[in-house]
């Protein structure tokens, strides 16, 4: 049996499968799905990277019961890192194409992710370099994590890399054709869902799957 690593791009995630099937997967147990899709490893860590939503106070709030509900459930198996979001520098409005100080009645404010793609990559060669696992396995279809794979492959080069496609990513960038990969099937998100109720002893509460995400 091979030992697997897992590291997840919770936002390239969270969008594949949004686009394909809405909110009906959100509620999902990352280390039962990484179990699912290698049945025959051993799961040593599962290493999940996102950053808490801005300007958005509902989805920030459910955004938090979530990542404290995996916590709670995954133990220490479940290593989540938050980053955070930078407001973009002024560009031209979608509507008049002057600045955001235009006269158009809607006022729209962009944010980018940092530090979670950065963090990601230095974790994956770090754990490889130390030999953590066999197999690392990189949930995302992002790639700008080629160069941290080439960097993988240079301090370890018989560790084995494999991609897990999320859904709506048939196949992998043409930067990653040198790679195992395969694509993350509705049945594996079905099967790795969260329990509806979750007891956590951190707070002696019950937490539950978000409404709007039934």
């Amino acid at each position: 049996m091979a030992s697997v690593a897992a590291y997840i791009d919770g936002f390239n995630l969270y969008y594949g499968m949004k686009s394909k099937f809405a909110r009906k997967y959100f509620w999902l147990d990352v280390v039962e799905l990484v179990r699912r899709l290698r049945p025959d490893d051993e799961v040593v860590a599962v290493r999940y990277y996102t950053a808490l939503v801005k300007g958005e106070p509902d989805a920030a709030f459910r955004q938090k019961h979530y990542l404290e509900t995996l916590k709670a459930h995954c133990g220490p198996l479940l290593d989540i890192q938050v980053g955070w979001f930078k407001p973009k520098k002024l560009a031209p409005c979608k509507q008049c194409k002057e600045d955001w100080l235009c006269g158009c009645p809607r006022k729209v404010r962009s944010y980018e992710e940092k530090e979670t793609d950065v963090a990601l990559a230095a974790a994956m060669v770090a754990d490889a370099a130390r030999g953590l696992a066999d197999i690392t396995l990189l949930v995302s279809a992002d790639s700008d994590f080629a160069p941290a794979i080439r960097a993988l492959k240079a301090v370890r080069p018989e560790q084995h890399v494999i991609l897990a496609m999320p859904p709506g990513n048939p196949k992998p960038h043409k930067r990653f054709t040198d790679l195992g990969s395969f694509s993350i099937n509705e049945t594996a998100l079905r099967r790795s869902q969260l329990p509806e109720v979750i007891h956590d002893p951190k707070v002696r509460a019950e937490r539950r799957r978000p409404a709007k995400w039934i």
